[in-house]
């Protein structure tokens, strides 16, 4: 069942590109939709760099808001990737040479974050911003380049060591979103596959468990204690 898993999830990030589709997936992508669009909306700007790019799921939000955007992935998952390159290490991008960087759950899979939040610091320009998100509660994925999970303590922590100053900082979803995105991935996933059927339980799953965990986590956690991840807006002063 894993692998049919796997090559149904594939195929759905293949197929729900845009993030503004991909949201109701499930209740983590719900959540994050609704903290990573305001942020860019308000944040992104003059030339963008796309780091940890992927399938690029926000790009069509991102691109009417810059002069330039440029993406960077650790492999060429498509064509139009910019740099192949880590983020640990970005020396073929000259310093102070971004307005703006976005970077989505990208810094749990490296071994020092630290680090890649200081070369994203360097190649930004004076006054540019970062939106980064990162995990809290999360399950093992991408194995084995899974490394860290971070509370807002943390992500406060490695602002400062770099240079950072943090604008606004984000919690996404709780306990029932963690429990909740679970649920989505195995039934819409073991679904995709099956025409007609895949609309009709992508449309149940958007209602029954995106939209319920949604409510259930705004009223049951509002300390936020079971954060399943954070989304947080930098800048380089």
């Amino acid at each position: 069942m894993n692998g049919l898993l796997k090559k149904n999830r594939h195929k759905l990030d293949k197929e729900l590109r845009s993030a503004s589709l991909r949201q109701y997936f499930s209740p983590l992508a719900y959540f994050g939709y609704r903290t990573t669009v305001p942020a860019i909306s308000k944040y992104m700007h003059g030339s963008c760099l796309d780091i940890g790019c992927g399938e690029m799921p926000y790009k069509d939000v991102i691109t009417p808001l810059v002069q330039r955007y440029d993406t960077m992935d650790i492999e060429k998952r498509d064509n139009s990737v910019k740099y192949i390159g880590d983020i640990q290490n970005m020396d073929t991008i000259e310093s102070a040479s971004y307005d703006s960087a976005i970077c989505l759950e990208v810094l749990e899979h490296i071994k020092e974050p630290l680090q890649g939040m200081k070369e994203m610091h360097r190649i930004l320009k004076k006054g540019g911003t970062a939106i980064i998100s990162v995990p809290h509660l999360s399950r093992l994925h991408e194995e084995p380049n899974d490394f860290y999970r971070f509370t807002k303590y943390g992500i406060e922590h490695l602002a400062e060591r770099s240079g950072f100053e943090i604008i606004e900082l984000h919690s996404k979803g709780g306990l029932f979103s963690f429990l909740g995105h679970q649920i989505s991935t195995i039934f819409v996933c073991l679904c995709w596959g099956v025409p007609v059927l895949k609309n009709i339980v992508f449309f149940l799953n958007k209602w029954l468990c995106v939209k319920l965990c949604y409510l259930l986590d705004s009223v049951f956690d509002r300390k936020k204690i079971f954060a399943v991840g954070y989304t947080c807006v930098l800048r380089k002063n």
